[in-house]
């Protein structure tokens, strides 16, 4: 994801790249006092022949998160710096049976002002945080109640994804059933757990017309999604589209079937310092829930609208490793095949890369494969360059909005 910085705000460049930008006016304002981690090589590189057409050219305008820190971006951002964990024991449901109590478990969330009471009530937390995080991503870009005047809805679409959809929902309904008969099964138990829904209700409240649906591929969800959104906007199917992914599986049988799959680490006795992903005495992985959303458009439906421009997305590519049900590959040739194709897309050379992003499920494989995968990928970075950032630790493994919320984290790095 590219930076697009203003000209009247020009930090020391983090990268050289980031000196040919092109400049906008309608940049959005960025906060002061950011430190940027890293710094990449002085060296000039000539970048592979980029997409100039601003109609094809997709940005992103809007960010929304629904996380253990909040609704909104900037907190959620200055608790990250400062290296606050989420992560706690679980009090939402009596865990002392299992062997893992404690994740990052979202408290006191209101929907107040964004979801009207009586669905609020009935619908499942999945659903609920996909509603609130779209609808504070179109706030932060600028598309708020007056968004009418603005865009073409018929051209503007949704694309959330979830890896587990509305699992409160269908547990009571399984239960409901055992229980009581088939006759106390909610009649929203189908649509409220389907993983559609999402996109649906928050198309329905906004009244967006485009393409719409939901994409389930686990952790890689919300990458998905944004990779759906992006070519639905360069092959002209739509101007705009809110892309994410979220989920809400932090109940019983969320985590017992993390628990049957010896995934989760049991640190009880220290539940802030248990997700250490690159830690020899790691021994797995901390639950998370949230949801995250980006406002992705065109460059040239953003310029004519006054859009806030964050940051654009040059490229990206999905593909499979075809080797096994959890672990990949060790020799991480489904992984740096993708990277490569990735910056074929986008037309970047891998020596404009100045971060790299893991995600992974703390297996001993899954940590090896990144690291053979960005070797192979991005020979020739330089060596400081070519670096990792990890949020993972303070909030949990939050599944399908994994992807969103780092592009969140990436997006304000960049822009500091």
């Amino acid at each position: 994801m590219q930076a697009i910085q203003s000209s009247s705000l020009r930090p020391s460049p983090v990268d050289p790249f980031l000196k040919t930008i092109p400049q906008f006016t309608n940049v959005k304002p960025l906060r002061p006092k950011r430190t940027p981690f890293i710094s990449a090589s002085s060296t000039t590189v000539s970048a592979p022949t980029r997409e100039k057409d601003p109609k094809k050219r997709v940005v992103i305008t809007g960010m929304g998160l629904v996380s253990v820190f909040g609704n909104d971006v900037d907190a959620y951002y200055d608790k990250l710096l400062a290296g606050e964990s989420g992560v706690t024991l679980i009090d939402r449901f009596d865990a002392s049976k299992f062997p893992t109590r404690f994740g990052g478990q979202i408290r006191g969330f209101k929907a107040d002002g964004y979801i009207d009471g009586k669905n609020d009530r009935r619908l499942d937390d999945c659903l609920r945080y996909c509603i609130v995080a779209g609808k504070k991503a179109l706030e932060n870009a600028d598309l708020g109640s007056d968004s009418d005047k603005k865009i073409d809805k018929e051209r503007a679409g949704v694309l959330v994804g979830t890896g587990m959809g509305g699992l409160t929902v269908f547990s009571d309904g399984v239960q409901a059933l055992i229980e009581k008969g088939h006759r106390k099964i909610t009649p929203f138990f189908i649509p409220y757990a389907i993983t559609n829904m999402g996109s649906a209700l928050l198309a329905i409240d906004v009244g967006f017309m485009g393409p719409n649906y939901s994409i389930s591929t686990a952790c890689a969800t919300s990458n998905y999604c944004f990779y759906a959104a992006a070519n639905h906007i360069r092959r002209g199917e739509a101007d705009l589209m809110i892309a994410g992914g979220t989920e809400a599986a932090i109940i019983p049988i969320g985590l017992g079937g993390f628990v049957a799959c010896r995934a989760l680490s049991q640190r009880n006795d220290d539940p802030q310092t248990a997700s250490r992903p690159w830690d020899k005495d790691r021994d797995g992985f901390v639950m998370g829930e949230g949801a995250g959303v980006l406002v992705m458009e065109s460059l040239e439906h953003a310029m004519k609208r006054g859009a806030p421009i964050i940051a654009e997305y040059l490229g990206g590519a999905v593909n499979c490793d075809a080797h096994h049900m959890t672990d990949p590959r060790a020799d991480g040739l489904g992984v740096s095949s993708c990277i490569l194709s990735s910056l074929e897309d986008a037309g970047v050379s891998p020596e404009e890369v100045f971060l790299v992003l893991f995600l992974h499920s703390f297996d001993v494989l899954l940590l090896l494969c990144p690291l053979n995968s960005q070797r192979k990928a991005v020979t020739g970075l330089q060596e400081r360059t070519n670096c990792c950032r990890y949020r993972q630790y303070i909030l949990g493994h939050i599944c399908c909005p994994s992807g969103t919320k780092s592009n969140i984290c990436t997006s304000m790095f960049s822009i500091s």
